[in-house]
């Protein structure tokens, strides 16, 4: 920040001595670099007010001290220089929200940056606001399904929850909740997708994959990009939940992801020195765990008096080396209601997607699963759990018992089954029914090297098979297993297994 003129400022104090301080909304500005500005004589400026600078140039007040007010500029400042007028809004920065966003990629102001017509929308909100009491809210039970096998059995998510998806870079992590967001086609599920200090080439790929799955017709994009200043990186994410809240307040549901939080605080760090905080643990300012805790805590699910909509949100974290003891890590994970945790060797083996089952974890748990997947997947983290610490004693031991070796026989083709491709979601049908084989023992009958042939086979069966579209269309509405749906299940998969085996051997 460049040196700060005293005597300008005491010269503007004697100026405004006796003034009342209240009718005071013209200042100007003392110093300005790197996307900071440092302004006097706005006394009673609130914080996250709106300033406006000349030509048209916006900042947000983001540290008041007694004679000074730290503004971070929102755009292009290079033609402002010292001296220059700073006058009050008296509003705080606000964002266009309702469904004229569908289907359009906005930056962290609310405004087109896709190519197409400017967003006409006259409703607004407060990007900055206090989350909503507990009597607001109701508890979590009704599931939000990402299409993710491994997720959805073993780490549900429920509407209005804050699960944490974390790895290290190139895990899968943007994966995950891509196939989220295009999971909730059709399901009246509203998206937003807050992309932070990622590439403009990633955040086109994104895109394209949304619009190839028909996708982006039910989500808006709110990008903060690496060529962003830093003030823009900061401000994404809380203009991101304020657009959500709008829908959730109607008693409709959303989904929103923030991609990632990481880089969110590094955004944050770098305005804090900049404004010369007092720098804390890692540089961190020290208030760096309630800019998120405040973020993420304005997702909830409402009770039926406020309209019962919901936001469930699923913030990213980009882990160094898998260790999630660190600083931003552990501040993230101690705010949001469970984890899903990537493994590296995991991905790097090819096991897609790389879900660690003894890491992650839901607060929900199955609160947040239909009876149909409930029944069926009760046992299944146990018997990875089981597989996982066998596999790790087995390294050091070439002489295995029975036992041991059809523990871990059955953990690896567990593993298979949960091997699943990118932008490919199962339905709750199609995740009943692999869940069914794995439960009831039937991967006894399949060899682990065919079992990514038989998946494949399967679906063509459940596809083509009128016996299969009625069972998978009666679980789909019951939701839930009856004798009646498990007898057929048993019989027509015995059959089909029986069928492969005979034309694979």
């Amino acid at each position: 920040m460049a040196n700060i003129n005293i005597t300008s400022i005491i010269k503007n104090q004697i100026e405004n001595y006796n003034l009342d301080t209240k009718k005071i909304s013209e200042g100007k500005i003392i110093a300005i670099s790197d996307g900071i500005a440092t302004v006097s004589g706005l006394y009673d400026t609130q914080l996250g007010e709106l300033l406006k600078f000349p030509k048209n140039t916006y900042g947000m007040a983001l540290s008041l001290e007694e004679d000074l007010i730290g503004v971070i500029l929102l755009g292009e400042y290079s033609h402002l220089n010292e001296n220059d007028k700073v006058l009050r809004t008296k509003e705080i920065v606000r964002v266009p929200v309702g469904d004229k966003l569908l289907g359009r990629i906005v930056n962290s102001l609310g405004q087109a940056i896709d190519g197409k017509s400017v967003i006409k929308e006259n409703n607004t909100r407060e990007i900055e606001r206090v989350a909503l009491g507990i009597m607001t809210r109701q508890s979590v039970d009704q599931p939000l399904e990402t299409g993710i096998l491994a997720i959805d059995a073993m780490i549900p998510i429920g509407k209005g929850q804050r699960e944490l998806i974390i790895g290290d870079r190139k895990t899968g992590k943007t994966a995950i909740a891509i196939d989220a967001i295009i999971n909730q086609k059709g399901k009246n599920v509203k998206c937003v997708y807050v992309s932070i200090g990622q590439k403009n080439s990633s955040l086109a790929i994104i895109t394209q994959k949304l619009i190839d799955a028909d996708a982006l017709k039910y989500t808006t994009i709110v990008a903060a990009n690496s060529s962003e200043s830093d003030a823009m990186q900061y401000i994404a994410p809380y203009a991101s939940i304020a657009i959500a809240e709008e829908w959730m307040e109607k008693g409709e549901d959303v989904l929103i992801i923030f991609d990632d939080l990481s880089k969110h605080a590094v955004a944050y760090r770098s305005l804090s020195l900049l404004l010369r905080r007092p720098p804390g643990r890692e540089a961190y300012p020290g208030d760096v765990f309630y800019i998120h805790s405040r973020l993420l805590e304005r997702s909830a699910r409402l009770n039926k008096k406020y309209g019962g909509g919901s936001i469930t949100a699923l913030p990213i974290i980009e882990t160094q080396a898998g260790d999630i003891s660190s600083y931003i890590p552990t501040n993230v994970i101690s705010i949001t209601d469970g984890q899903i945790f990537l493994m590296t060797d995991a991905f790097n083996s090819g096991q897609r997607p790389a879900v660690d089952s003894g890491f992650s974890v839901s607060r929900v748990g199955s609160a947040a699963q239909t009876k149909l997947i409930k029944k069926v997947a009760a046992s299944l983290k146990l018997q990875l759990a089981n597989y996982g610490e066998i596999k790790a004693f087995s390294e050091f031991s070439s002489d295995l018992d029975q036992e041991t070796k059809t523990i871990l026989e059955n953990g690896e083709k567990i593993m298979a089954f949960l091997k699943q491709k990118q932008y490919s979601p199962y339905n709750q049908g199609y995740q009943a029914i692999i869940l069914y084989i794995i439960d009831k023992n039937m991967i006894d009958l399949l060899n682990t090297e065919d079992i990514s042939k038989f998946k494949d086979f399967l679906f063509k069966e459940i596809n083509n098979k009128e016996e299969y579209k009625k069972i998978v269309k009666e679980m789909n509405q019951k939701l839930d297993f009856t004798d009646e749906i498990e007898n057929k299940l048993h019989s027509l998969l015995t059959k089909t297994i029986n069928k492969f085996n005979q034309e694979h051997n």
